[in-house]
């Protein structure tokens, strides 16, 4: 830990994982007095997020209901680094739960720091799921639009699985022989698409929200946030097609909140989950939102936002 002056807001902070300094945004509640106690949370982001997007939108909100709260990018993504000679834009998934972690032993170095709890959306709930279970540090977890139980979700149509497989395959056997990178569009968005392009291009049945959040002209795309792309190493779905949590989810014992919408086309993963669960927890459900409405539309968000500051503080 440094001796860096911490003030309410968001305060750029660096901590140690795999070796090398991660980046993150640590938010910090309006009149913070660092001889006071407070609930701090560790937060995991979507597939392929930065830190800039869903846990900025987040880490405000919730600094607003009192907490502490830690965005952060993990290692080769966004501000922090690659490990020597591997390549930026490599998000897998074993190596995120390590960095949940690490972050977790960050927090627990800071002196006004009380319990930590965990926050994921997306991909990040299943990060933040999968690392609770044997890390007890963390005393709660929520996770909206999580996809925590994505095996059904992504295995369904075995035929595209394995074609991700095959490509995967052949993007790690290039970069092994060639000492370079193997960047490619992973869900058919690259960063030059105009809405209409991608819509037209795409089965994808989110294309158009995925596209209002993640596309060139999307409201957290690549002209919005300077390090995010949607340009990745092309062997993740190596890692990615993993669906840990799911299969552990009985072996949590942490209080958890599931938020998530009945009508969104990821509802799978959060229902498959809650089935599995045998601790104590809670579901809350928003018909009217979307997956990625709650990443950033106002409603979505206060009414996510809302609900995990209840949870928490119970």
């Amino acid at each position: 830990m440094t001796n860096q002056t911490l003030t309410a807001g968001d305060n750029k902070v660096t901590f140690k994982s795999f070796g090398v300094d991660l980046v993150g945004n640590l938010y910090l509640p309006e009149g913070f007095d660092e001889n006071k106690k407070y609930k701090a949370i560790v937060s995991a982001s979507p597939f392929p997020q930065v830190k800039e997007q869903v846990m900025a939108t987040y880490g405000s909100e919730m600094a607003e209901r009192g907490f502490v709260f830690l965005g952060f990018d993990y290692l080769g993504m966004g501000d922090s680094p690659a490990l020597p000679g591997e390549f930026k834009q490599s998000r897998y998934m074993f190596r995120l739960i390590e960095n949940t972690w690490d972050a977790v032993s960050y927090l627990g170095t800071l002196p006004f720091v009380e319990d930590i709890y965990g926050l994921g959306a997306c991909q990040g709930g299943s990060i933040i799921a999968s690392a609770a279970v044997t890390d007890r540090r963390i005393k709660k977890i929520a996770m909206v639009s999580g996809m925590m139980a994505a095996d059904a979700f992504q295995w369904t149509d075995k035929a595209a699985a394995h074609q991700m497989i095959a490509a995967a395959n052949a993007s790690k056997q290039k970069i092994y022989e060639t000492g370079k990178p193997d960047y490619v569009d992973l869900y058919g968005l690259d960063d030059e698409q105009s809405l209409e392009e991608h819509v037209e291009s795409s089965s994808n049945p989110m294309a158009g929200e995925s596209y209002s959040y993640y596309g060139r002209d999307g409201v957290k795309g690549p002209k919005a946030v300077e390090n995010y792309t949607n340009m990745h190493i092309g062997d993740q779905p190596m890692q990615s097609l993993f669906s840990i949590a799911e299969h552990y989810a009985d072996k949590i014992v942490q209080p958890t909140l599931v938020i998530y919408s009945p009508s969104a086309f990821t509802a799978i993963c959060s229902t498959n989950f809650i089935e599995k669960l045998t601790n104590e927890h809670e579901v809350l459900t928003f018909d009217e939102f979307g997956h990625i409405d709650f990443y950033y539309k106002p409603d979505a968000v206060k009414a996510s936002t809302d609900a995990v500051a209840e949870f928490f503080n119970k």
